[in-house]
């Protein structure tokens, strides 16, 4: 990497902008001992694949692996679009390769995240504002549930906003089309920002994200459980199990009771509608 730092101006340790990458393994942490060890040597195996595919020298990249996971750091003038263009789709390609005849459980599916910013090797890794952007962006909400909802879809891609708007907004710089690709919110831990999602093969646009959590945090969910024993009910009570006013949500009731008098009512679950109806 290019250096202004304690061998020149500009202070302690290295300082370079730089093409990042990012991938990490779905399902992992749950694979057993045998799985574990297929997946990482597949991962160093297709990620080279893909390097040569699109012209990128993996020989010169410089990385940081953590089994099922690699950060890695492009050399200078690497091609953006040919990551995100050519490498991309030979690595969708050759994860398709590699899960024929396996059971689906047994499927090595990755989310890949592009960068472009600044960085500076540091005691433990990399430092500097662009490795916590595509870490954060690697790990969103949004990336997994397209994953998750995309069942058949081995690969999931986020581009940063510098990324995206540089090779593929309004550009012809890749086969992609800007239309491919969805906007998503991230927040994760202290980061804010923005990505755009795109798997190879399927039209991310119309997955259903409702489920996930977008923003990084838990949505209260409208859950309302309800046992009630009242005995006999007199003439003209009312007796109700749940009472909300909550257009959606998950609602149940039990309502035990003995005899119930003339104009008395008894009823599980009562919901009112924003306006005052029931």
């Amino acid at each position: 990497m290019a250096t202004n730092g304690k061998d020149g101006p500009g202070g302690a340790g290295a300082f370079a902008r730089r093409l990042l990458l990012s991938v990490d393994a779905k399902g992992y942490g749950g694979a057993d001992t045998v799985r574990q060890h297929q997946f990482q040597e597949a991962i160093v195996r297709l990620l080279e694949l893909a390097s040569d595919a699109a012209g990128l020298n993996r020989e010169k990249w410089l990385t940081q692996e953590g089994g099922d996971s690699l950060f890695a750091v492009l050399p200078e003038g690497a091609s953006e679009p040919a990551l995100v263009d050519a490498f991309m789709r030979s690595l969708e390609a050759s994860l398709r390769a590699f899960n024929i005849g396996r059971e689906t459980e047994a499927w090595l599916r990755l989310r890949a995240a592009v960068h472009f910013g600044e960085t500076s090797p540091a005691a433990n890794g990399f430092a500097g504002s662009a490795p916590v952007e595509i870490g954060r962006i690697r790990d969103c909400a949004a990336l997994r549930a397209a994953l998750d909802q995309l069942p058949q879809a081995p690969l999931a891609v986020g581009l940063s906003a510098t990324v995206f708007r540089d090779v593929v907004q309004g550009k012809a710089y890749t086969t992609i089309r800007e239309n491919e690709f969805r906007e998503v919110p991230v927040k994760e831990k202290e980061y804010r920002g923005a990505a755009w999602i795109w798997v190879p093969g399927a039209d991310v646009r119309q997955v259903d994200l409702s489920p996930a959590v977008l923003e990084g945090e838990r949505r209260a969910a409208n859950v309302a459980r309800a046992s009630v024993d009242v005995g006999d009910v007199g003439k003209r009570a009312d007796v109700t199990g749940v009472h909300t006013d909550r257009a959606t949500g998950d609602f149940g009731a039990v309502v035990k009771t003995g005899q119930v008098g003339p104009g008395a009512t008894v009823t599980g679950v009562r919901q009112t509608n924003p306006g005052g109806e029931q």
